[in-house]
């Protein structure tokens, strides 16, 4: 089909929720993807940090078809190997405790306000404002962003929003909170970093109030700030991570992880999901956790990241640079949506705009000096104009 056609059926049968680019792509390998028409793109946006290993990943493609032809679905009622390796893995690669399965971001965020609802029932959830923790209801009542909110009201009650700041969290918590929710870097509202203060103020007022402190690595999580979890950098441990987008190398799953405290806070019947932890799924997260692991990548990921930050600062109409590892922001003085467009169609860089004048870029962790060398060109053209 042409890409025209394409549109047409969008027109016809597609729900309008999403601005698509006019590009169609039909294959992907490592930082490549290629259009109908045969021209070949470098991809700095993984899908928005999904891809993280490149696309097809040959480790997680042959993990996928190896066990697509023996076991798709048999639902959670059963036992399958690969989900149970995963939380294993996913335990004892980060707090320590247990795992619940789901579908995706959201899922997970929605997992954890259920989660730490029950351990403290009644009890608010803290967010601060620049969050972004998903769409559907509860996640969505978790971001505090009034264009995404409003066409929904009314939201979940007992969510509140605050400054992202260590005193305005620190009077925000009480003894009625049951959770604090952060992401430690806000993605999809340009990268913010969040302060250490701001999380170990954090975790002192949710120990004194009983409240379970979670976060959100759902972007920031395997491996793409250099280290597997973005916490590990913060020198604060929370009660729960949510885990999505780059954990099945490509494929959709989310997972709520969790510290031993919360652990055993959900008995039977109190969640659940139909696909979540199926073994396809699972067996490409696996292969997706064996790669992302690996010191060689994550230090490779830190150097990168440092080389990257370095030079995007010296580009043309770049104001300031900001971010960890491989995921960050650049701040312009011109649109950046208008720079995103050019660097797509003219230059055939993939980079996305997440404000007026805030350009983000989430190169696969795997992206070569050569590679990063040729987006900078590409990217420096666009920004130029």
């Amino acid at each position: 089909m042409t890409l025209a056609t394409l549109q047409e059926i969008e027109r016809s049968s597609v729900i309008p929720s999403y601005a698509r680019f006019p590009v169609e792509f039909v294959r992907g390998e490592g930082t490549r993807l290629w259009d109908e028409q045969g021209n070949e793109y470098l991809d700095f946006l993984c899908g928005i940090s999904v891809t993280n290993l490149g696309h097809c990943h040959p480790r997680v493609v042959e993990a996928v078809r190896a066990q697509v032809g023996v076991l798709m679905h048999t639902s959670n009622l059963f036992y399958t190997e690969p989900a149970m390796r995963l939380a294993e893995r996913l335990a004892a690669s980060s707090l320590g405790g247990k795992v619940f399965f789901c579908n995706s971001g959201a899922e997970a965020n929605e997992a954890a306000i259920k989660l730490a609802r029950k351990a403290k029932p009644g009890g608010d959830v803290v967010v601060v404002h620049g969050a972004f923790h998903g769409r559907t209801y509860g996640a969505l009542s978790a971001t505090p962003q009034e264009s995404k909110q409003a066409p929904f009201a009314p939201l979940v009650p007992g969510f509140k929003a605050i400054a992202p700041t260590a005193e305005a969290l620190a009077s925000a918590i009480d003894e009625r909170t049951a959770l604090v929710l952060l992401e430690p870097i806000q993605g999809e509202t340009g990268v913010h970093v969040l302060s250490e203060e701001l999380l170990l103020c954090a975790r002192e007022a949710c120990d004194a109030h009983g409240a379970a402190l979670v976060f959100d690595e759902v972007q920031c999580g395997m491996g793409r700030t250099g280290t597997l979890w973005a916490y590990e950098q913060t020198g604060v441990l929370p009660d729960a991570i949510t885990a999505a987008k780059a954990l099945g190398g490509g494929l959709p799953i989310g997972a709520l992880i969790t510290a031993p405290r919360l652990a055993d806070v959900f008995a039977p019947g109190d969640h659940g999901s139909t696909f979540a932890g199926g073994p396809v799924i699972a067996a490409a997260a696996l292969a997706a956790l064996d790669e992302t692991g690996e010191e060689a990548l994550l230090e490779g990921v830190r150097a990168s990241g440092t080389f990257l930050r370095g030079a995007l600062a010296e580009l043309p109409h770049v104001i300031s640079v900001r971010g960890a590892g491989l995921m960050l922001a650049c701040e312009l003085d011109v649109p950046a949506p208008e720079v995103t467009r050019r660097a797509l169609l003219a230059e055939r860089l993939i980079v996305n705009a997440t404000g007026p004048t805030t350009l983000r870029l989430l190169p696969p962790l795997n992206v070569s000096e050569q590679e990063i060398q040729e987006g900078l060109i590409r990217l420096g053209r666009a920004l130029a104009g």
